[in-house]
């Protein structure tokens, strides 16, 4: 039996643990929150990634900085070229390439958050991060857009697309905004009012807020852009289904009392009924950007090759079970393509934060209640008819941590344990079946992710 796992299957008290589950008390349907950045089909179209991300399975591929740095195809100067054409002509449209990236995240089964805008541009001289100058008739090719992916417009598709983000990160400037927030907002209203006028049932958000704010324990001071962008929607009444906002940190903890504090400030800006969307969110070493953007190669290296290790997926996979103490409707991994932030390396092979993803992927039905979590870890674990499934991550420690799963509604169960660590990548490490209520140490140095899966023996 592995060092790093000792399974002890006992009758013993459930007391003994340090987590204790209780499987006869289901409380409400868990969310599958394990959306990602990107779709599978990178590289120039030299690599596909759709098997993985079909075992991955991610609820929702929201459509952004897509074939970066280079980006290729999503992106509005790519789809419409020509910003003075008539954007009411077919042939003013070139969406060859974005129409095979789109269906392949399509035929994955992933939905789609489909970014209206560009993606981020780094460059000293920058291309397309500028305001349009021509804003109706920005608005106008947005809604072309919409039609030949909604419609079968311009020999389109008659795909099932609901969310449609309007820009990202316009506080981010220059790299991805040039203009005033007064620009900004003119453009939001402007499009979604065109896009909700033609399409009522579709939902319509942005702004993709890179910064929400301070927060300092439950409270959020929140930027000057989150205010006056919601004072702007609720005086000019432009439609806001949902508000996404972006979040990367080294504390897992940060997620639920962000997104609390996110919640408060939209109810009070009188949006109560739109949805909250964290759909960028990573893993940030230190809580510094430094390393990513150092000019020493070794730098940078090491900081990405901590994102994507057992370091990074213990955080991606806390990170998701904390989530579910938060009022999130959406979130999106940043990002599901080959990158220093991306789930796979520049081969297409999974990193260990795509386990770590896999095994939070594993959770459906109904959550059940968690008791004795210590500091350093986090833990889900939900109900189907047939199956109890566990997810526990560990951030930071070292020793034993116990579970323990008590008032199983079946009389005999069948488990597995798979592990995602330093050593392992999403393997099973043990299994077997017990009569009764089942108790599990696991034992174990460094970051580590676990799933336990308990299912009836008929």
């Amino acid at each position: 039996m592995p060092r790093s796992l000792l399974l002890l299957l006992l009758a013993a008290p459930a007391g003994a643990a340090d987590l204790v589950i209780d499987a006869g008390r289901p409380g409400p349907p868990l969310r599958r929150l394990h959306g990602v950045n990107g779709g599978p089909l990178v590289q120039g179209g030299t690599l596909d990634l759709s098997a993985h991300w079909k075992a991955l399975a991610p609820p929702l591929a929201r459509l952004h900085d897509c074939h970066w740095p280079n980006p290729d195809v999503v992106d509005l100067h790519v789809v419409f070229p020509d910003p003075a054409a008539d954007p009411d002509r077919p042939e003013n449209y070139d969406f060859a390439r974005t129409d095979e990236f789109v269906k392949a995240v399509h035929d994955t089964g992933a939905g789609i958050v489909f970014r209206l805008g560009e993606s981020i541009e780094h460059f000293k001289i920058r291309k397309y991060v500028h305001p349009p100058k021509d804003p109706a008739r920005w608005a106008a090719a947005c809604v072309g857009v919409i039609r030949h992916y909604t419609e079968g417009w311009a020999n389109g598709f008659k795909y099932h697309i609901r969310y449609w983000e309007i820009w990202n990160e316009p506080d981010n400037c220059p790299a991805m905004w040039s203009g005033s927030d007064g620009d900004y907002f003119k453009l939001y209203s402007l499009t979604a009012k065109a896009i909700k006028a033609r399409f009522p049932k579709l939902l319509v958000g942005g702004p993709g807020l890179g910064n929400t704010g301070d927060l300092t324990g439950e409270t959020l001071a929140p930027s000057p852009f989150f205010g006056k962008f919601l004072a702007h929607c609720r005086e000019d009444r432009a439609p806001l289904d949902f508000f996404s906002w972006h979040c990367y940190t080294n504390d897992p903890g940060e997620y639920p009392r962000r997104a609390r504090a996110v919640r408060k400030l939209l109810d009070a800006g009188g949006f109560p009924k739109a949805e909250s969307h964290l759909n960028e969110w990573n893993y940030l070493p230190d809580n510094d950007w430094h390393g990513l953007l150092s000019k020493d190669s070794k730098k940078r290296r090491a900081w990405s090759e901590r994102v994507g290790s057992a370091e990074g997926a213990a955080f991606a996979a806390a990170g998701l079970l904390r989530m579910q103490d938060g009022p999130i409707d959406v979130a999106n991994y940043f990002s599901a393509e080959p990158s220093g932030m991306g789930l796979f390396d520049e081969y297409g092979l999974p990193k260990k934060t795509f386990h770590a993803l896999a095994a939070v992927g594993r959770l459906s039905g109904q959550q059940l209640p968690v008791r004795h979590v210590t500091d350093g870890t986090a833990c889900v674990a939900a109900l189907t008819k047939d199956e109890v499934v566990v997810v526990l991550s560990r951030t930071t420690g070292r020793g034993p941590s116990g579970v323990a799963v008590e008032n199983l509604p079946w009389p005999r169960t069948r488990f597995t344990v798979e592990e995602v660590s330093a050593a392992r990548d999403f393997e099973e490490v043990s299994g077997g079946s017990d009569v009764g209520d089942v108790r599990v140490e696991l034992e174990g140095a460094g970051p580590s992710v676990w799933a336990i899966r308990l299912r009836a023996v008929k």
